[in-house]
C-alpha cells in the first residue's frame, strides 16, 4: 500500500517530505495545500495498517482528527516544531515534536535520518528564517559560499511558492512541486536544471519588486505593520516580505496583513530576533491564529478585529 504524507506546502514541509521520500522511495499519496491550509489530518484516507506521516503542521490544530485514525488501526508519525499542547501516548503514534526556536521540521527529519540529506534540510532552514542555523550547518558540511548562496535561494523560493489564499494564487500546487523535486537527490542540481526553479525565481523577482515599494501602515518603535493590496501577487509575497523585513530590522516585530477575497485578512507575524515577545503568543489570542515563537500568523482575521489586532500588536512589540 502507498505511504501517506500530509505536509505543509512551504519550504520546510516540502524539504522534510523530500528527505523522507529519498530515504524510503515507494508509491506515495500526497495531501497538502497552501501554507495556511494546516488542518490536513481530516483529509487523510487511512485505515488499518496504513502508515501516515505528518510534516510541519500543528499537532494541536489537528488533535481531534488523530484519534479516529489511530482507532482505525493506522500508524501515524509526526514531525513538527509548532505549538503542540499535550502529546498523547499511543502505540501507533510516533511523535518527533520539538518547539525549540532553533529547529524546523526538516531539521527534525535530518536528525532522524542522521544527516543523510542535509543539504535539503539546510535549504529548508533558510526558507524558514533560521539563517544562522542554516549557515552553521553549511559550515560543518564544508559547503562552498556559492553552494550556500544557492541553498538559501532555493529555500526562499520554495517558501515563497506556498503563500496564497488558494492554490490558484500559487505558481505551483505544492504536491506538483514535490513531484518535480522528487527527481533530484541533490538540491544544487534542482536549482540548476529545474524549470520550476526558474519560474519561481522570475515570479519572486516581480512580486517582491512591488512589495518592497509599499509604505508601512504603522511604524512605531519596535513594531511595524504593512497592509498589502488585494491582489494575487501580494498574497504570494506576504511571507517573503515578512522574512526580509525581519532580516533588515531584527529588533522589530513585523506584521504583514493581506485582504482576503471573502473579507477579513490573512496576517503574517515575525517576532524580534532577541525573543523579547513571542509571535505565537500574540497570534493565539485570535481564533485562527497560531505558529511558533519566532513566526506566527492568523488565517482569518475579521475586519471587525483589525483595530484590536493593531492595538495588541503594538503593545506586544513596541519599545518605549
Amino acid at each position: 500500500m502507498p505511504a501517506i504524507y500530509a505536509f505543509n506546502g512551504d519550504a520546510d514541509g516540502l524539504c522534510a517530505l523530500h528527505q523522507l521520500r529519498l530515504s524510503d522511495p515507494q508509491p506515495s499519496v500526497l495531501i497538502t495545500g497552501v501554507k495556511r491550509d494546516i488542518e490536513l489530518l481530516k483529509r487523510v484516507p487511512a485505515g488499518a495498517g496504513d502508515r501516515v506521516t505528518v510534516l510541519d503542521v500543528s499537532f494541536d490544530v489537528n488533535r481531534a482528527a488523530l484519534q479516529p485514525l489511530l482507532d482505525a488501526g493506522a500508524f501515524v508519525r509526526w514531525f513538527d516544531h509548532h505549538h503542540a499542547g499535550q502529546i498523547p501516548d499511543h502505540p501507533h503514534f510516533e511523535p518527533h515534536i520539538d518547539v525549540s526556536a532553533d529547529v524546523c521540521t526538516s531539521l527534525l527529519v535530518d536528525r532522524a535520518l542522521n544527516g543523510r540529506y542535509r543539504s535539503w534540510a539546510i535549504a529548508a532552514a533558510f526558507g524558514d528564517g533560521l539563517k544562522d542555523v542554516a549557515k552553521g550547518l553549511a559550515c560543518k558540511a564544508a559547503l562552498s559560499p556559492q553552494q550556500v548562496e544557492l541553498l538559501e535561494r532555493l529555500g526562499t523560493l520554495l517558501n515563497y511558492n506556498a503563500y496564497g489564499d488558494a492554490v490558484d494564487d500559487l505558481h505551483f500546487d505544492p504536491a506538483e512541486l514535490a513531484d518535480q523535486m522528487h527527481a533530484f537527490s541533490d538540491p544544487i542540481e534542482f536549482v540548476r536544471a529545474s524549470d520550476a526553479f526558474a519560474t519561481l525565481a522570475e515570479g519572486y523577482r516581480s512580486d517582491m519588486t512591488r512589495a518592497r515599494a509599499l509604505q508601512p501602515l504603522c511604524n512605531a518603535p519596535g513594531a511595524k505593520v504593512v497592509m498589502l493590496p488585494d491582489e494575487a501577487w501580494a498574497r504570494r509575497a506576504i511571507g517573503s516580505l515578512a522574512n526580509e523585513l525581519m532580516q533588515v530590522e531584527p529588533e522589530c516585530g513585523i506584521a504583514i496583513l493581506s485582504p482576503k477575497p471573502a473579507g477579513g485578512y490573512t496576517v503574517s507575524v515575525r517576532a524580534p530576533a532577541c525573543g523579547r515577545a513571542p509571535a505565537d503568543a500574540l497570534c493565539r489570542q485570535f481564533a485562527t491564529g497560531g505558529g511558533r515563537r519566532g513566526a506566527g500568523g492568523i488565517n482569518d482575521l475579521p475586519h471587525s478585529d483589525l483595530d484590536r489586532f493593531n492595538g495588541l500588536f503594538e503593545r506586544h512589540f513596541r519599545v518605549d
